[in-house]
């Protein structure tokens, strides 16, 4: 998730998703079999799998496609083939700062696309570390504001999260974010289904340490950029330095 429109983006996304699903079919698998590839076929003993695995399901995602995906990761359909994960650095409009992760079998086709890309919508791509110094890596759970008011005490909620490792919640009328350290990221999850919430958004995301203020024209120039990355079916997540 990109700095900008963050709520209006989750609506975005619900209804985006008949028209998109194998897209986002395609990414999910990706997700579930880099996951299955770094830390086993087990979901109970990986985390990381459990996760993507109730991402898949929460978008419909065929159980068959979910159970070829897992044996993708541990190699058991011997297909051989094995995913990368890339981080790819550049500026995009009114120079904003842009992070592009992407999991690949052609690295030689998703460089390609995504300089591209930059180079159509006014940005270019930067060498490394040249954006990447500006990010830090969080956990990060959110939900939509009736989801909160679902919560019978949040003043005792929010204290449950921090014990768990959340470093930070941000409010407002859209609803609610939580951040936590890379390492702590598991716990917070837990914590957040203890409360009874499923979120609408979560993972680890690469946030700006810094954010930047736009024009309404130059917003809307890096969300369509975003759009752009999240069309491709290398791309993970689009991340940016916008307020």
């Amino acid at each position: 998730m990109s700095g900008h429109s963050k709520w209006s983006k989750i609506q975005h996304k619900k209804g985006a998703i008949d028209a998109k699903r194998g897209n986002i079919f395609t990414k999910l698998g990706k997700a579930i079999t880099v996951a299955a590839q770094q830390g086993g076929g087990d979901s109970e003993m990986n985390f990381s799998l459990r996760l993507a695995i109730e991402r898949a399901k929460t978008a419909n995602m065929p159980k068959d496609n979910i159970e070829r995906a897992v044996k993708k990761g541990t190699g058991e359909d011997n297909e051989g083939t094995v995913l990368q994960e890339l981080l790819y650095e550049g500026f995009g409009p009114a120079g904003v700062a842009f992070l592009v992760e992407v999991v690949t079998d052609n690295t030689n086709r998703a460089g390609s696309e995504v300089k591209n890309l930059f180079t159509k919508n006014g940005g270019n791509m930067g060498g490394p570390g040249s954006v990447k110094w500006q990010f830090e890596q969080k956990g990060v759970a959110r939900f939509v504001a009736e989801k909160k008011t679902a919560i019978a005490d949040w003043e005792n909620a929010q204290l449950e999260l921090m014990d768990a490792g959340v470093e930070d919640i941000k409010e407002d009328e859209g609803g609610v974010e939580l951040f936590s350290a890379r390492e702590d990221f598991q716990k917070m999850s837990e914590a957040v289904q203890k409360l009874g919430v499923e979120p609408d958004e979560s993972g680890l995301e690469w946030v700006a340490k810094e954010r930047l203020d736009l024009s309404e024209e130059d917003s809307a120039r890096i969300e369509k950029l975003c759009d752009t990355f999240d069309d491709l079916d290398d791309v993970r997540g689009v991340y940016t330095n916008e307020a």
